[in-house]
């Protein structure tokens, strides 16, 4: 169980937050800066990054249920919105969206738009409140410690940008987002089906 926990989130995160996708981002964000600088700004937008998913992993659920919101109804909808964003992705209107966000001329880019909300966007944070759902300590750990090692992810891409982008070149990145995109495709539909099974209207 721990073991398809692991891999359910790696994946689930990893395509939400597309580490592969943004490092182009990334590179005109900081072009013209110093390697010391871009090291400075892709680990400030990472921390933050993290201490946000953190944040609605530990209270999310509890969020939720001042408002009135149950955890399957939740699932239904954040599975409905991931299904959107993997629509995005494989017409790439994600990657236009992105662009758009970036081309905000600001002198530090790690706040705004890289941690929020091009890595702690809405699609990684609703994916680690149905991820951690169910409230468990362990469950919680193990998914922060995918999340983490997501993040550590696109903290290497954030370094190696430059030789990214020459290697794959713009065709190569399109090809990885469009698959990215039909693996959340994929997973956006078994969260539907999950919170329908919780609420009794699908077979487990």
């Amino acid at each position: 169980m721990e073991a398809q926990l692991i891999i359910t989130a790696f994946a689930t995160l990893f395509v939400i937050i597309d580490p592969i996708g943004l490092t182009p981002l990334f590179v005109a964000l900081t072009q013209g800066m110093s390697d010391q600088a871009r090291r400075a700004i892709a680990l400030r937008a990472c921390v933050i990054s993290v201490v946000i998913l953190l944040l609605f992993a530990v209270f999310g659920e509890a969020v939720l249920g001042f408002v009135g919101i149950s955890l399957p109804a939740f699932r239904i909808a954040g599975g409905i919105l991931l299904f959107l964003t993997a629509l995005e992705m494989l017409f790439e209107k994600r990657s236009k969206r992105r662009e758009d966000q970036a081309e905000d001329d600001r002198p530090d880019p790690s706040v705004f738009p890289l941690a929020i909300p091009l890595i702690a966007g809405p699609g990684a944070i609703a994916s680690m409140i149905l991820l951690t759902g169910d409230g468990d300590v362990i469950q919680l750990a193990t998914v922060s410690g995918v999340m983490l090692s997501v993040i550590m992810v696109v903290f290497v891409l954030f370094l190696l940008a430059g030789k990214i982008e020459r290697l794959l070149g713009k065709t190569g990145i399109n090809v990885v987002s469009r698959l990215l995109g039909m693996m959340l495709a994929a997973l956006s539909v078994q969260f539907v089906l999950d919170g329908l099974r919780d609420f009794g209207l699908a077979g487990g």
